[in-house]
């Protein structure tokens, strides 16, 4: 999730978005929630959404109210399950009515290790608060398929090495570097955003 996401969408042309982004959109702007993820790491879930086959699965920790699982729906293929889950109840009812019309979606309510019995996932988002992607509490090799991916979302661009965040050794971006399952790299979105890719090794 990124601060004022939801804003940064409502700024855009909302007719021009992807159906199931301007329903989620318009859901954050009603419930006061502007956590969601930014356009621009929004296109990118979609992008690597489509990446995976008949039969795959997409899981993401951290719904909010559905922009991010927006954006990867827009960009999933037929068959392909997803899952999402979400800590706030009220927050879980309102998207599973917003998406009740949408097959192969499953919207869980608990912390982010309830995605754990719905893996192995070929692409797995880690977003929102609480979810392991700064201690690395996620294992890759038990929640992604070999040769899937994972995206860890909301970071500052990387301008040292070793990356630093606030004056002190940035763990919870180095820790996926060093994770021997996996090959990682950083994407940058825009000047102020970067999202870390990682795929595990086969």
């Amino acid at each position: 999730m990124s601060v004022l996401g939801t804003s940064a969408h409502a700024a855009t042309d909302t007719a021009g978005l992807p159906e199931p982004v301007a329903r989620a959109v318009e859901l954050a702007i009603r419930t006061g929630f502007d956590q969601s993820c930014r356009p621009e790491h929004g296109r990118l879930l979609q992008a690597l959404a489509a990446g995976a086959g008949p039969g795959g699965r997409i899981g993401e920790t951290g719904t909010g109210c559905g922009v991010g699982l927006g954006w990867l729906l827009a960009g999933r293929r037929p068959g392909v399950r997803v899952v999402s889950v979400e800590r706030e109840a009220e927050r879980v009812a309102a998207v599973r009515e917003l998406f009740a019309d949408v097959p192969d979606l499953e919207v869980l309510h608990g912390d982010w290790t309830a995605i754990h019995p719905h893996g192995p996932f070929d692409l797995l988002v880690l977003d929102g608060g609480g979810n392991g992607k700064q201690t690395a509490a996620a294992d890759p090799e038990q929640l992604l398929t070999p040769g899937g991916t994972l995206v860890v979302d909301d970071l500052t661009p990387l301008t040292t090495w070793p990356p630093t965040y606030r004056g002190t050794p940035d763990t919870g971006r180095t820790v996926w570097y060093d994770h021997p399952a996996l090959l990682t790299t950083e994407v940058r979105l825009a000047p102020d955003l970067s999202t870390l890719l990682a795929t595990r090794r086969p």
